[in-house]
């Protein structure tokens, strides 16, 4: 997708993603080795009452698989990330939907760039809203 066909407001479906246990389990072991990520039976007595993926790892993942394929080749440079706020947890096998969304787009004419303010928003199969974030990049307009 070219940078230049973005608009404000313009939303991106970047599919879903479901996660395995294990899948868990190994991305917390690395980032983020808390009882709750990482051990079945601490998991299953935890708040969560199972194993829980870690903040980061579905974002993570939908960026990695889908939105770096669409626009790495316009990346300049990632310059905030904000508002990130973890809703609901998110357990193996739930399917897990990510809208990103052009929530702001500020053009320079001079350096041939515009900062780009993403919004994503992962949702459930009942469309109710587990994570969101924004994200900050800024993209050279001619690719």
């Amino acid at each position: 997708m070219l940078i230049k066909e973005l608009i404000n407001n313009m939303q991106i479906d970047l599919g879903q993603i479901s996660v395995t246990e294990q899948e868990i389990i190994d991305f917390a072991e690395f980032f983020d080795p808390l009882d709750f990520h990482t051990n079945k039976e601490i998991a299953e007595k935890s708040i969560f009452k199972g194993l829980v993926t870690s903040g980061p790892h579905i974002f993570n993942l939908f960026y990695k698989t889908r939105w770096v394929p669409l626009f790495k080749n316009s990346v300049m440079a990632g310059l905030e990330l904000n508002n990130w706020k973890f809703l609901k947890p998110i357990y193996s096998k739930m399917n897990v939907y990510c809208i990103a969304t052009v929530a702001d787009m500020k053009f320079n004419s001079d350096k041939n760039s515009v900062a780009i303010k993403w919004h994503f928003d992962f949702t459930n199969n009942k469309k109710e809203l587990m994570q969101t974030l924004d994200m900050i990049v800024l993209h050279n307009v001619n690719k």
